[in-house]
C-alpha cells in the first residue's frame, strides 16, 4: 500500500495536483514527484489573462499560472492549464453578485471548491485516467471503520475544513490532502528544500477576483445602477438616515454604518442586526438585538448516513474565523447552547463531531426562541 492508500507502486500511481501557483500547491505536487508519483499537475485560469496579470494576489490566474509552471519545469512532470474562466464567472461569481444583492454574505472560496475545482477538475482528472486528486489544503483524509472520512488540519490556525464543507462522500474518496498533517512552517521548509521558485511567496488573502477587498465595486460591475440608496432603520421603526445600498453592509458591522451618534441612550454603539432587500433597508439596534440561538440551513452535504430526527450533539462553526460552538444538530436546523452573535445568511454552518467533519449547510436565517426579534 503506497502513501496515497494504493496497491501500487507509485510509479504506477497517477495523480493529478491542482495547482493554484501558490506554496501550498506547489509543494504538494514537487512532493508527489519526488516519492515517485505520474504526477500531472493542472491549473486553472478563472480570469482574462491580460486582466489578470495586472492584478497582484489573484489565485489561478496571471503571475500565479506562470508560477505554478516553472515550478512544473523545473521538477519535471507534466502541466496544463484549462479555461475555465466562463465555469468560474456563472458558478461562482454571479452566484456571489445575486447573493449580495439578495442581502446575503456570500463565500464564494466555498462555491469555487463545491462548483469548479472538486466538480469540474475532479472529473478532468477522472478523464485523465488518474487514481486520485491531490490538492494543498490544509485538512485531512482520515480512513474511518466504514469509509474516508473529513478530518481538521493538526495546524488550527491553517485549518480549512470550514472551506470544503460540501465535498461530497464520492469526492472525498477521490481526494487527497498530502499536507493537512504540517504546519505551515513545515511546507516553506519543504518549498526551500526543493528549490521552488515560489518558496518565499507570501500567502492570498484576498477573494481572488475582488480588487482591494471592494466587494461592491465587482457587484457595480456585474449590474450596473444596482446600488440603490435607502433608509437606515432603527429596530423601534425610527429612520436614522441613508445608505447607498445595502451589499455596503453585513450582520454585525459596527463601523461605517453612516449614522454618526447621538440616536441612543448614552450613545451606546449600534450594529447591523438585519438587512431587508426588499424594503431596500438596513436595519440597526443594540448588540443584544444580534443574539440568535436557532440557525436555519439550506442545500446541506452530510458525510453521515443520516442526522436523527431527535438530533444529535455537534460543535458547530457560522464563519470562517470564530471558534467552534456547542450545538444540536437536526435535519433542517442547528440549536445552540448559548446564544451567538453576528449570523449571516449566505455563510456556512459547518458541524463537527470531535475533529470530524460531518458536513453543514448554507445558512438562510436565524432566530431567537427565547427573545422576539425584528427579522
Amino acid at each position: 500500500m503506497n502513501a496515497l492508500g494504493f496497491d501500487k507502486d507509485p510509479k504506477d500511481t497517477r495523480v493529478v495536483v491542482a495547482m493554484s501557483g501558490g506554496v501550498d500547491s506547489s509543494v504538494t505536487a514537487a512532493l508527489l514527484h519526488e516519492q515517485g508519483y505520474q504526477v500531472v499537475g493542472i491549473t486553472l485560469q478563472l480570469y482574462d489573462h491580460g486582466e489578470a496579470l495586472a492584478k497582484k494576489g489573484a489565485c489561478c490566474a496571471g503571475q500565479d499560472i506562470y508560477d505554478a509552471k516553472r515550478v512544473a519545469e523545473e521538477m519535471g512532470f507534466e502541466h496544463y492549464v484549462l479555461n475555465y474562466q466562463s465555469r468560474f464567472q456563472d458558478n461562482v461569481i454571479e452566484d456571489f453578485v445575486e447573493s449580495y444583492l439578495k442581502g446575503e454574505t456570500p463565500i464564494p472560496c466555498v462555491k469555487c471548491n463545491q462548483n469548479v475545482k472538486f466538480k469540474d477538475l475532479l472529473q478532468t482528472a477522472q478523464d485523465l485516467g488518474a487514481e486520485c486528486m491531490a490538492t494543498g489544503h490544509y485538512i485531512q483524509r482520515v480512513m474511518g471503520p466504514e469509509r474516508a472520512e473529513l478530518h481538521r488540519a493538526i495546524d488550527p490556525t491553517k485549518d480549512q475544513s470550514y472551506f470544503l464543507f460540501a465535498t461530497t462522500q464520492e469526492q472525498l474518496d477521490f481526494l487527497r490532502f498530502p499536507l493537512g498533517g504540517w504546519s505551515k512552517d513545515v511546507t516553506r521548509e519543504h518549498a526551500e528544500r526543493l528549490g521552488l521558485v515560489v518558496a518565499e511567496k507570501p500567502d492570498s488573502q484576498d477573494i481572488c477576483f475582488v480588487p482591494n477587498g471592494s466587494y461592491a465595486k465587482v457587484v457595480e460591475k456585474f449590474r450596473p445602477g444596482a446600488m440603490q440608496p435607502g433608509d437606515i432603520v432603527h429596530i423601534d421603526g425610527r429612520v436614522l438616515g441613508q445608505h447607498s445600498g445595502i451589499i455596503n453592509y453585513t450582520i454585525g458591522q459596527r463601523r461605517g454604518i453612516g449614522i454618526g451618534g447621538g440616536h441612543t441612550e448614552n450613545n451606546s454603539p449600534l450594529f447591523v442586526v438585519g438587512l431587508r432587500p426588499d424594503k431596500n433597508q438596513v436595519l440597526v439596534g443594540p448588540y443584544e438585538a444580534l443574539a440568535r440561538d436557532t440557525v436555519y440551513m439550506k442545500d446541506c452535504n452530510w458525510l453521515v448516513p443520516a442526522i436523527p430526527e431527535g438530533g444529535m450533539e455537534v460543535e458547530v462553526k457560522l464563519r470562517s474565523a470564530q471558534p467552534p460552538l456547542p450545538a444540536t444538530l437536526y435535519p433542517d436546523r442547528v440549536e445552540l447552547k448559548t446564544p451567538a452573535f453576528g449570523i449571516a445568511a449566505g455563510q456556512a454552518c459547518v458541524c463537527y463531531v470531535g475533529n470530524r467533519v460531518i458536513g453543514g449547510g448554507w445558512i438562510t436565517g436565524a432566530d431567537n426562541k427565547s427573545v422576539q426579534v425584528a427579522a
